[in-house]
């Protein structure tokens, strides 16, 4: 099984929201790490055929995806970003009018949905509306009716926006229960999404890809790059106006700074760290800003 995507442009205008977008997809999870605005949620929108590429195109098994329509409509699951549910259906009822609109059996639909509301743990709530529940529990309704007819390709935008942290590490969950033996890729900002989760990560900056592969080769990439700092309160500013900085801790002596740079800084007190799929990403998107 494999999902291709064969030199994908997008233009909105003058915009490039895509440019020459090469990739291919086997089973497992495949993270689109980046900033907002790099083009992660128009990808998903080509691949969904909700919107047409300007060029390029879309495979499944080596056909082309408009070519398969309904077929591969059925072997497919959306999880979009925004939480557009209808607030006066019960979480049942809209359950069972996504399966319609999939096409499922009652009968079938009525075994599935029982099922996918035990695991994203809505299954007591089934009879009440989707306007009481919390952001948290909305997600977790949009994971389910993505899960809808067992699909083979899962695309879930921005699955944990707006989450506590609780909230993320139960949708994590989620998504490592889902993916056995299924596409699933999952577009997000949010490095934690991703980090022990993803068996590739595409860093995607201005619709093309800046890096991709396993989160443990990408980070190995920009090993000798990551130091922690040791400072005082006074220093601290003259450190963001020329590093870039990705965390800060301390004790009651010192101040110690994670910042991710080309250069050892020599000229301050110093050691080396293990990189991290955070690190990757300031490396990648973040621009030195002064504190």
């Amino acid at each position: 099984m494999k999902l291709i995507l064969k030199q994908l442009n997008k233009m909105y205008g003058e915009n490039h929201a895509l440019r020459d977008f090469s990739y291919e997809f086997n089973e497992g999870v495949y993270g689109l790490l980046g900033p907002n605005g790099a083009g992660k949620s128009t990808l998903m929108n080509i691949i969904t055929d909700n919107i047409r590429e300007s060029s390029g195109e879309v495979l499944f098994n080596d056909i082309n995806i408009k070519s398969l329509g309904k077929e591969f409509r059925r072997v497919l699951g959306y999880m979009p970003q925004q939480q557009s549910l209808y607030s006066n259906y019960t979480l049942i009822r809209f359950m069972f009018y996504m399966a319609a609109l999939k096409g499922l059996e009652r009968k079938e639909a009525s075994e599935h949905i029982d099922m996918l509301l035990k695991l994203v743990n809505l299954y007591d709530v089934r009879h009440k509306r989707l306007g009481s529940f919390s952001g948290g529990m909305k997600q977790r309704v949009l994971i389910a009716q993505a899960m809808l007819g067992n699909p083979k390709v899962i695309i879930l935008d921005e699955p944990t926006a707006g989450l506590d942290p609780k909230e993320r590490i139960r949708i994590r969950n989620i998504i490592s229960e889902i993916a056995f033996q299924k596409i699933v890729i999952i577009a997000t900002h949010v490095v934690s999404d991703i980090e022990y989760i993803a068996k590739e990560v595409l860093l995607i900056k201005k619709g093309q890809i800046v890096a991709a592969g396993s989160p443990y080769h990408l980070c190995d990439e920009i090993s000798g790059k990551v130091y922690e700092i040791k400072t005082t309160k006074e220093s601290l500013g003259d450190i963001g106006k020329t590093y870039k900085i990705g965390n800060i801790s301390r004790d009651e002596d010192n101040i110690y700074v994670r910042i991710v740079s080309n250069k050892a800084p020599s000229d301050l007190s110093y050691q080396p760290l293990k990189p991290n799929l955070e690190d990757l990403y300031l490396h990648y998107f973040d621009e030195v800003v002064a504190i």
